[in-house]
């Protein structure tokens, strides 16, 4: 399972004093769209369009000022063991190793220590750190990181896992070697995956879908289909063309 149904959300701040906003701030009004099991969907969008507010409103870290969120047809209340979240901050526990951190939602939910062992040691294999199990997270580069960031969300076993620019922090090829990687875990465990980044190409290349948001207040201005193959080619003519649809999109928005 893992479909997410977003209908009708809105999203508004009220008023404060000095704020410049005698109305307060409409970021949107009306967001839907759904993602289906196993599908891989990306947001993009101007700085402040309320891409990473969408994401922290189907977590459960934020609250709506309209509309519902639906994960397999359960309401979203709230935060919840059925969404994993993966951060652009890797926010780990410096504490813990790399078997500790990804382990550790495992342990809070009570999984025996047998099992839990097997699963963490598959989790760290396949977010390629099992030479790296016992390191600590102040010996880890950012890519590794943000890799046991992933692997921890992924270990719950969530029906939806939510990216929030987890890549924005790397430099740009650690970030290509992030993306390829994210790639081959997706096609592994097939997640139905929101995924927020303001990269277009970084969006071309991992998702099924793209949807752009625009306007003030903010609304799904495209929802762009990606048919290509994977693993994907960022020199590929379509690649392209989908890239300057995106471009052309975006632009516009920004005009109006």
């Amino acid at each position: 399972m893992g479909e997410l149904r977003v209908e009708g959300l809105s999203k508004h701040y009220p008023a404060r004093r000095g704020s410049g906003h005698r109305t307060g701030l409409r970021v949107f009004d009306d967001i839907t769209f759904t993602i289906g099991e196993g599908e891989f969907v990306s947001v993009i969008g101007a700085s402040g369009c309320g891409k990473t507010t969408v994401l922290n409103l189907v977590a459960g870290l934020d609250t709506l000022s309209g509309g519902s969120i639906f994960v397999d047809g359960r309401a979203v209340t709230g935060p919840g063991l059925d969404r994993g979240v993966v951060f652009q901050e890797f926010a780990l526990f410096p504490w813990l190793t790399v078997a500790g951190n990804i382990g550790f939602g495992l342990k809070s939910m009570g999984i025996p220590a047998d099992e839990r062992d097997q699963r963490i040691a598959h989790f760290v294999d396949l977010v390629g750190l099992k030479n790296f199990a016992d390191y600590y997270p102040n010996r880890l580069s950012g890519g590794m990181r943000q890799r046991v960031g992933l692997g921890r969300a992924l270990a719950v076993d969530p029906a939806v896992l939510l990216m929030d620019e987890p890549f924005g922090a790397l430099d740009a090829q650690t970030r290509d070697a992030m993306q390829n990687a994210l790639s081959e875990i997706w096609l592994k465990t097939r997640k139905t995956v929101l995924f927020i980044t303001h990269d277009i190409r970084e969006a071309i290349f991992l998702s099924d879908r793209v949807l752009v948001l625009a306007g003030r207040p903010s609304e799904v201005a495209l929802d762009l289909k990606i048919e290509l193959p994977r693993p994907r080619s960022r020199h590929d003519a379509k690649f392209q063309e989908y890239e300057r649809t995106l471009e052309l999109a975006l632009n516009s928005s920004a005009k109006d």
